[in-house]
């Protein structure tokens, strides 16, 4: 649950990025890279639990489906909440810069 999650935010944020490429004020590329990053760790990990015996996605027990949904939606808040960070450290449409130089 937590692969189809952090998948869903990454084709998500790869169709935005993909809708204002020739402007990319907002970076949702970097949003992209971040979730499609957490998509790969999320396979690697299934791959690991094929090799180790285990089902690569657990869907039979609900308390462990409910688990991993509550992660997967934990990190696509994460992962929201870093590029808010990025973004307001690169400040890409200068609003940080105007306003504090209203300020002063």
């Amino acid at each position: 649950m937590t692969l189809a999650i952090t998948l869903a935010c990454a084709a998500i944020a790869t169709v935005l990025w993909y809708a204002k490429a020739p402007d990319n004020s907002m970076r949702f590329g970097v949003l992209a890279l971040m979730y499609w990053g957490a998509v790969l760790m999320w396979f690697v990990d299934g791959i690991y639990r094929l090799l180790d015996g285990e089902t690569f996605i657990e869907i039979a027990d609900t308390a462990v489906m409910f688990d991993d949904a509550m992660l997967g939606l934990l990190v696509a808040i994460v992962g929201l909440a870093a590029w808010t960070v990025y973004l307001i450290v690169k400040d890409p449409k200068h609003v940080l810069r105007k306003t504090t130089a209203h300020v002063s």
